[in-house]
């Protein structure tokens, strides 16, 4: 039996070469890098042993600079220097919120623009990055739809995220016993995750590595749609926790609100997480449900999403819809979401109301979208309203 082909956005992927030539050893697998060294004449008995070197380098203690290397020779390091980069995406601007949420406007190869967001609690750190410049679901209450898909990021540009957050946080080399400031990554920024699998995977497995940045695979969250035939790959090839972006109760709203819902619909959309590789009432499925007046915040909608994820171990995110200009939702009242959230609590599902976050800074959940698309929009805008007055 031929296998399908995996459903990725490939085409729209850049070479790992940026505009300065040198392949950029952020991103690459072990395997890779392993390849890179053998090329420029590692002796093969020392390969694994420099992979290691290099890996500990720029994964545990954040190093950019090859000279800065110490535990290799000067010559190993200048031919590492002729051949290679440690690049990360570029910071434009860093936004701080006043509630201490962090936005970083980043600067990609080809100049194209991403945001990342750090997000502080008493407990944890968490960090949501991109995984795409722009978005081809068009969901109609996020914002980040609003602006057409450029390409997929690469896995250097993934966890470059990352590594970029932690310089700004200046969390290299600190003991282990110390508390983390970015504890858990959530793939919830740009982007659909799982049309770009193949690369978030590498990202990820780069994340999870116990001699680099050593996140633990419960600690990373893909946030998906819906691209139902790559749910299970993205378990058994990751092994993260899930989180499924559902929002409605029946197709004909979910059309409209996610319309991906037309390809894959809700009862394959809802097998396909009853499927999911190690699910149990330890690794549960998240289910993130905005709430919009209205639409999709009835009693009736609680007891619908209640039913529809009956045997399914979960639990359900509720979110105040995050407004952005033009958007055309309201944030459900208060006491709609709590009577939502009771109805769900009661049949045996925790349903915590997420906190928005960042809302000054447009850096709450379906707000991100990159500065550059914002001016042109306004420019596009500015040009429309100039003509019609002429």
């Amino acid at each position: 039996m031929q296998m399908a082909a995996p459903i990725t956005q490939d085409v729209m992927t850049i070479p790992r070469k940026d505009a300065g030539g040198l392949p950029n050893l952020v991103g690459m697998t072990r395997e890779t890098l392993a390849e890179a060294l053998a090329e420029i004449g590692v002796p093969e008995k020392q390969v694994k042993m420099r992979v290691g070197q290099v890996w500990a380098w720029i994964y545990q203690k954040g190093v950019h600079d090859f000279a800065e290397m110490t535990n290799l020779s000067k010559d190993f390091r200048a031919k590492l220097a002729e051949s290679f980069q440690v690049a990360r995406p570029e910071i434009v601007t860093r936004q701080i919120s006043s509630d201490g949420t962090r936005k970083y406007l980043l600067r990609i190869a080809g100049g194209h623009e991403v945001e990342a967001v750090y997000i502080p609690e008493t407990d944890r750190g968490t960090l949501c990055i991109s995984s795409q410049v722009g978005c081809t679901l068009t969901c109609s209450f996020c914002h980040t739809g609003t602006q057409k898909l450029v390409r997929n990021l690469t896995a250097a540009e993934i966890v470059g995220q990352i590594l970029v957050a932690r310089d700004d946080m200046e969390e290299w080399g600190k003991p282990p016993g110390d508390k983390r400031l970015i504890s858990n990554i959530v793939l919830m920024g740009m982007g659909e995750p799982l049309y770009n699998l193949d690369n978030v995977r590498d990202a990820m497995l780069i994340a999870m590595d116990g001699e680099g940045i050593s996140l633990s695979r419960r600690r990373i969250t893909l946030s998906t749609s819906g691209v139902v035939p790559e749910i299970a790959r993205a378990g058994d090839e990751i092994g993260c926790m899930l989180a499924i972006s559902f929002h409605a109760t029946t197709d004909e709203v979910r059309n409209q609100l996610v319309p991906i819902n037309k390809k894959w619909n809700i009862d394959e959309l809802l097998q396909a997480c009853r499927d999911f590789p190690r699910l149990s009432n330890a690794e549960r499925i998240t289910f993130e449900y905005v709430m919009l007046k209205g639409i999709n915040d009835s009693d009736a909608d609680a007891r619908r999403l209640v039913k529809l994820i009956s045997g399914i171990p979960a639990k359900i995110n509720l979110i105040p819809f995050n407004p952005w200009p033009g958007a055309p939702y309201e944030r459900s009242d208060p006491e709609r979401i709590e009577a939502f959230a009771e109805i769900v609590n009661k049949a045996g599902y925790a349903s915590p109301v997420r906190t928005p976050r960042g809302e000054d800074i447009m850096a709450a959940c379906g707000q991100l979208k990159s500065a550059t698309e914002r001016a042109r929009k306004s420019r596009a805008e500015i040009a429309a309203e100039a003509g019609g007055a002429a």
